[in-house]
């Protein structure tokens, strides 16, 4: 297991806790907002999308929060849905829909610019990068 600092660890914690909020909401009093980022294009029911994401989401945040022995592949699924889930947003944004309080175009660009960091940070918190540096260091020593 990878050795995480305090400041990680809190870090990991308050997304664990963040994912377990988001993915809830899915399923409940977000779920219409959150249909607003399924893609036209994908070729799924918006509705299924959305429970399929909540519930990911929640076990992400389960993960996050119980399964520290495991911690550096779950900060690995965890950058990968986000970067799984950013053409909802990006959808968002080209289609002009409102929704979380992002009804202005500017707002939901800013959402877009600011979308790397969910996914750097699972990489951090969970020491992730730092596993994949030694490792990569590892085998460059042999």
């Amino acid at each position: 297991m990878i050795s995480t600092t305090k400041t990680q660890r809190l870090f990991r914690v308050l997304l664990g806790l963040l994912l377990l909020f988001t993915g809830t909401g899915h399923l409940t009093w977000l779920h219409i907002p959150f249909r607003a980022q399924v893609p036209s294009w994908l070729p799924l029911d918006p509705d299924l999308v959305v429970n399929l994401s909540g519930a990911v989401e929640i076990l992400l945040g389960i993960a996050l929060l119980f399964w520290v022995s495991k911690q550096v592949p779950i900060g690995w699924l965890t950058a990968l849905f986000f970067l799984l889930i950013f053409p909802g947003n990006l959808q968002q944004y080209l289609t002009h829909a409102d929704a979380f309080g992002l009804n202005s175009d500017f707002l939901r660009l800013l959402r877009l610019c600011l979308h790397p960091l969910l996914i750097i940070w699972p990489l951090w918190s969970t020491g992730a990068w730092t596993a994949r540096k030694q490792h990569n260091t590892a085998i460059h020593n042999r």
